[in-house]
């Protein structure tokens, strides 16, 4: 049985400051160079300087894919800044001529300086417009003229599919511009936010999170995951990770999770215009992925669903009549009687992953939602009318 929906997993955000269960916001500044190496975008030359090797010309050489990768990389590279803040450093992108950056929440919580770097070496101050710790996703704006801005092009998380190529772009431990490319590996996957409901306790979850072999690591947080169109599908976010570097930062042990793009297009534009966004809230905790002793044990007719251990007070599962359980059968906090959730507005409901998707990819707040449970072994219909997130 999968545990309640609320236990943290191992995940490590991209960035600095490190801890194991915490956020591993930022990556520190300083770069190490090798004897005899050409310092990269992110380091600095040693006194004396490192003789410059006179530039190649392999394009004869390269097979398709390597000039697929060139071609991304450098009509895409321009458009991912570096982040620099009081507390440590990370990545963005640019989401429209207007100055608008888009990168990770946790790249700039609690910063008080905050500046962008671009590939042309320019540096500017940024304001925070706008925030969403729930999602992981912060706008900034930057005073730049749209001449010299290169926009990304956002793709269609919806069509990802695993097994796809993928290629990251962004700032690890300070290093910029540093490409990396792997495969989607997984969908579906949820984080959890690192906010606190406030009056609740608890934390919300992220749902339909890309997870990717692409080496991404601290300092990646905020820049994009491309497609092999250079679209962003994308922003890499986290790495779940027990390895920690030499210098006690998390590093990638090859997954990672990228925040999906269609969920970062529907909420940029509340960010810009409000400065927040407002999710629809149904009010429940719930536990899924039961397993059949489990399921014997709380008398429910199938395994899949999503299974209501609370029901929040006043909220709107409790108006609409949405049952927890209530009957001690030695589970610890599962409890039986509750209502199990097998549908929403027609849809199948196989796990906690399926509802959250849909409540926050597909609805609004004061919109009405049909639920399908099953309770005490009778499938029902009952219409809730969704309230704002607390």
């Amino acid at each position: 049985m999968r545990k309640l929906i609320g236990l943290l997993t191992l995940l490590v955000l991209l960035g600095l400051a490190c801890n194991t269960f915490a956020p591993l916001a930022r990556s520190p500044g300083a770069t190490s160079v090798l004897p005899g190496a050409t310092p990269g975008p992110g380091a600095t030359a040693p006194p004396g300087g490192v003789p410059t090797l006179a530039p190649v010309n392999i394009e004869g050489e390269l097979d398709q894919e390597e000039q697929l990768l060139i071609s991304i990389y450098e009509r895409v590279s321009p458009a991912v800044v570096y982040i620099e803040t009081d507390l440590g450093s990370g990545s963005g992108f640019v989401y429209d001529k207007e100055g608008h950056i888009v990168t990770n929440n946790h790249v700039i919580a609690g910063a008080e300086r905050i500046e962008v770097m671009f590939t042309n070496r320019r540096r500017v101050a940024a304001e925070v417009i706008g925030r969403d710790e729930d999602a992981d996703i912060a706008v900034l704006k930057v005073d730049v003229p749209a001449e010299e801005l290169v926009v990304v092009e956002l793709g269609d998380s919806s069509t990802v599919r695993v097994g796809q190529r993928v290629i990251a772009i962004g700032n690890p431990f300070g290093l910029r511009s540093t490409m990396t490319v792997g495969i989607v590996s997984g969908i579906g996957r949820t984080l959890r936010s690192e906010r606190v409901v406030p009056g609740i306790g608890g934390s919300f979850s992220n749902p339909n999170v890309i997870q990717t072999d692409a080496a991404i690591n601290p300092g990646n947080s905020g820049g994009p995951l491309l497609d092999s169109h250079g679209r962003v599908i994308g922003i890499n976010s986290a790495i779940r990770s027990e390895t920690p570097g030499g210098n006690g930062q998390f590093v990638n042990t090859g997954i990672g999770f990228a925040v999906p793009i269609n969920t970062v297009k529907r909420i940029i534009p509340a960010l810009i215009k409000d400065g927040h966004y407002t999710y629809p809230w149904l009010g429940i905790s719930a536990a899924d992925d039961l397993d059949l002793e489990t399921q014997r044990t709380l008398g429910l007719a199938q395994a899949t669903g999503v299974y209501v251990t609370n029901v929040t007070q006043g909220s709107p599962a409790d108006k609409a009549g949405i049952r927890a359980g209530t009957r001690d059968v030695g589970l610890g906090n599962l409890r039986a009687g509750g209502d199990l959730i097998i549908g929403i507005d027609g849809r199948e409901v196989r796990d906690f992953a399926d509802l959250i998707s849909y409540l926050v990819g597909e609805t609004e707040v004061g919109q009405t939602v049909t639920l399908k449970i099953i309770r005490d072994g009778q499938t029902l219909e009952i219409p809730v009318t969704l309230g704002a997130r607390p």
